[in-house]
């Protein structure tokens, strides 16, 4: 698939490698000789300089092969503009990257169509969803659900007071009976295992499980998990990230959101109706503990500066507070975050990232994506009648050996497979997959 990305910011180039992976002939164009030259060093794509507004820019990009077009620079007008151009010159499948929640809200006058784009992206409202749903499940590192919640994915730390440890997986139902719950990766250090029976579990491993929503509460406790009580949550930063979770918790929970720009601060403040907003530099400490961060269940930085976010979630966690969460930039940070002791860490580029990568693969899958720090892929394929996996059940299935089949979803019924599992056309099939087992899976589908 040819692939032309406008925008060599964060969201842009993470999006060209990971579609580079997947072997698809990628280009990019930007105004920024500085980021066009850092992305020709990094990225094995073809880079040129010019704006996606331009029609000459575009036709030297090779803007007439283009299948999918995305525009992802931090100019709202600009990628919409530049949707409208691609339009017009070959018709392709068109991303716009918005800031403006007019553009994208239920309200917004016009429809995407009229805009140019086939799909509207905001990284901003994504990442606050996705860190409004941390702060809900509060044992859980990532937290993803699909299916309109019908499967849930979860991320846990395991401690020593989990009943599971050193116990051959297999082995599992003799500890905790029939568990309707699958173990579908495990992060040790930094390695990524899809786990056998015959491995165990050792304290301080992240593991990722999947499971039906009704036996949630059941499978934490096995982890000696529990859902903690949320009353008092403190935010650092009142950007678009912090406004619209504090719009999400407010009437739930009591919120304190602290912003250091005095305009910012005085708009939140007019807005938000139940939140007690401060004007300060949620990086002074003495301000944090003046304001009751030791009282804090839940602190979350969500500031524009990776280190302040970091440094203060470490501060909080200093003073005990029950949880962090940590609104990172630099995807290269995610992988250091459990070590150095954050409880959960999210990145607005990846999860941009996902979301257009599911896009623009929705007509072979029905969900898509990867989660931070975490050697591994999360597909959700629809059997069709053509697809190999259907012809046997699964103990008679060559399934690649770096992926696991960790659920199914048969209509509205959730099953944990087991080797008797047959596979049938229209089922949904959740697969957890190491990147050098992919290709072997989609062949399946």
């Amino acid at each position: 698939m040819n692939i032309l990305i406008v925008g060599a910011g964060a969201v842009g180039f993470n999006l060209a490698k990971q579609l580079a992976k997947d072997r698809h002939n990628i280009s990019m164009l930007d105004n920024d000789i500085k980021k066009v030259e850092y992305a020709r060093e990094h990225l094995d794509i073809s880079v040129s300089f010019g704006t996606g507004t331009s029609y000459q820019s575009l036709l030297e990009a090779n803007i007439n092969k283009v299948d999918v077009f995305a525009a992802l620079t931090n100019n709202d007008e600009v990628n919409l503009i530049a949707c409208l151009v691609a339009k017009k010159i070959c018709n392709p499948l068109t991303i716009a990257r918005v800031r403006n929640p007019e553009y994208s809200s239920d309200k917004a006058i016009l429809t995407n169509g009229e805009l140019g784009a086939d799909f509207l992206i905001h990284p901003e409202r994504l990442v606050a969803n996705a860190i409004v749903k941390l702060i809900r499940q509060s044992n859980a590192t990532d937290f993803i659900e699909f299916d309109q919640g019908r499967i849930q994915l979860l991320g846990i730390r395991l401690e020593n007071t989990a009943k599971i440890l050193d116990v051959p997986l297999k082995d599992l139902g003799k500890v905790i009976g029939n568990p309707q719950m699958r173990i579908v990766a495990v992060k040790r250090r930094e390695i990524t295992i899809i786990p056998r029976g015959n491995d165990r579990l050792v304290p301080g491993d992240q593991i990722f499980i999947i499971c039906d929503p009704d036996y949630l509460n059941t499978a934490l406790s096995h982890f000696g998990k529990k859902d903690a009580k949320i009353e008092n949550i403190m935010i650092i930063g009142g950007g678009q990230v912090g406004r619209f979770i504090a719009k999400a918790l407010e009437k739930e929970v009591n919120i304190k959101i602290i912003e250091s720009d005095s305009k910012k601060a005085l708009s939140l403040s007019e807005e938000l109706k139940h939140s007690l907003v401060l004007y300060g530099d949620g990086t002074d400490i003495d301000l944090l503990v003046f304001e009751g961060l030791r009282e804090m269940d839940e602190f979350v930085a969500v500031t524009g500066d990776d280190e302040a976010n970091i440094l203060t979630s470490l501060l909080a966690k200093h003073l005990e507070v029950q949880r962090t969460v940590t609104l990172l930039r630099k995807t290269d940070y995610m992988s250091l975050a459990p070590s150095i002791g954050m409880d959960a860490a999210v990145s607005k580029e990846l999860i941009a990232v996902n979301a257009i990568q599911q896009f623009i693969r929705k007509k072979n899958v029905a969900f898509f994506a990867q989660l931070p720090g975490l050697n591994a892929e999360i597909i959700e394929f629809i059997a069709s009648n053509s697809s190999k996996i259907i012809r046997n059940p699964l103990m008679y299935t060559d399934f690649p050996k770096n992926a696991i089949i960790a659920a199914v979803l048969k209509g509205d019924a959730l099953e944990i497979p087991t080797g008797s599992t047959h596979i049938e056309t229209g089922d949904k099939v959740v697969v957890f997959s190491l990147p050098n087992a992919v290709k072997n899976v989609e062949k399946l589908f």
